[in-house]
């Protein structure tokens, strides 16, 4: 219970379905820094909002404090993540590592039966076992932020508003006179105060801000940066370069420190590597290939693609392309297009290349493999 409206339903409902419900709220980030700052899963006011919910529905309630894990994992990882070059999504990891993992590991040794949470995705009985499906309110669906949701833990989970509406839930709220009805919901990360995150990636990785210089496509020094962490892949403003054509940012090199600028053409990915794929499908992912949609950013629609497995992950070729696509993000698979398809799981977004890049790799790669031993090759893509 995170002391929103969301959460407080599925408790009401799990309630008046005449289950045993148990409360939990996380601590997960330090009140001193939190209390008084609205809009936010972990402030002060949010506990405080929990636990009235549940002595409105009259259940128990309980706040475990994971401040100590949270920071280990999910904070640690997105100061890692940035100064890496990659654009963390903090909430994914929080979903696998502390919601999924640590408390459902709670929920099993309370000899609970369930986790029920207030996430807006549908949990579907398969042929082959539990399927996740996209929540009915397109516009709230949070499948993109749940793809590393194992089929184990699947067995245990139980999300009671994927069929449900955010007008509807608000309106039951009111009907049972719960005081988070009308209360707004969260935007902002919980542990990056207005938005600041770089104050809290010097804090967590101190020395990461190391200055160095922007360098456009085509080989030229355009100037000088204070740290990659300010920069995200396809930035256009405060890049304090000039020029008279828009440039755009392309790529983040955190081994020489170079922010890399280019024309918005330079953007245009087709192929994506990916890393630490979930795959929940009923059947291994071809070695032809299948057709799938996928989202590459929460804010996207699914679009057309091709899933291929890889030695590392999966890549997959999207059929119109995509701009500016971050390493570090998600590249979530979907059966189909459709408002409500079936979430085929997703992996991490390694790197993105467009149909000329991966040609060139695909050719140095079988330059290498067909040389002679001990045969010396001109340089490739990227070194190789």
């Amino acid at each position: 219970m995170s002391g929103g409206v969301d959460s407080s339903i599925v408790a009401a409902l799990l309630e008046q379905q005449g289950c045993e419900v148990i409360g939990v709220t996380l601590q997960l980030y330090d009140h001193g820094e939190a209390v008084g700052r609205r809009g936010t899963c972990c402030a002060g006011q949010d506990i405080h909002d929990a636990r009235r919910v549940a002595d409105r529905l009259g259940i128990a309630h309980y706040v475990l404090d994971y401040e100590q894990r949270f920071k280990a994992t999910v904070m640690q990882s997105f100061a890692d993540s940035y100064a890496a070059g990659e654009t963390p999504i903090p909430c994914v990891v929080c979903n696998q590592q502390i919601k999924f993992e640590e408390l459902l590991a709670t929920a099993r040794d309370l000899e609970a039966d369930a986790l029920a949470t207030g996430h807006y995705i549908e949990l579907r009985q398969g042929i082959a076992g539990p399927e996740l499906y996209r929540a009915r309110d397109t516009e709230r669906d949070q499948s993109y932020f749940l793809f590393a949701t194992t089929r184990a833990q699947l067995e245990w989970l139980r999300f009671p508003l994927g069929a449900y509406r955010k007008g509807e839930v608000r309106a039951l709220a009111r009907s049972l006179a719960l005081p988070v009805a009308d209360k707004s919901d969260s935007q902002d990360i919980c542990f990056v105060p207005k938005g600041r995150y770089t104050n809290v990636i010097e804090r967590l990785k101190p020395g990461a801000a190391e200055s160095g210089d922007i360098v456009h496509v085509d080989g030229r020094v355009l100037g000088r940066h204070a740290g990659i962490i300010n920069y995200t892949v396809g930035q256009r403003r405060g890049l304090g370069v000039p020029g008279p054509a828009p440039l755009y940012v392309v790529r983040l090199d955190a081994a020489t420190r170079q922010v890399v600028v280019g024309p918005r053409e330079s953007l245009h990915a087709h192929w994506i590597a990916l890393r630490n794929v979930n795959w929940l499908g009923d059947e291994p992912i071809p070695t032809g290939g299948m057709s799938v949609a996928v989202r590459v950013r929460s804010t996207s629609p699914p679009q057309p693609a091709t899933l291929f497995p890889s030695a590392d992950g999966a890549k997959v070729l999207l059929r119109d392309g995509e701009y500016g696509v971050a390493a570090g993000q998600a590249c979530v698979f979907y059966a189909d297009a459709g408002p409500e398809a079936r979430m085929l799981g997703g992996g991490w977004i390694a790197r993105a290349l467009s149909r000329a890049e991966q040609s060139a790799r695909s050719e140095a790669a079988e330059e290498i493999a067909a040389a002679p031993a001990g045969h010396v090759l001109r340089a490739g893509v990227d070194g190789q």
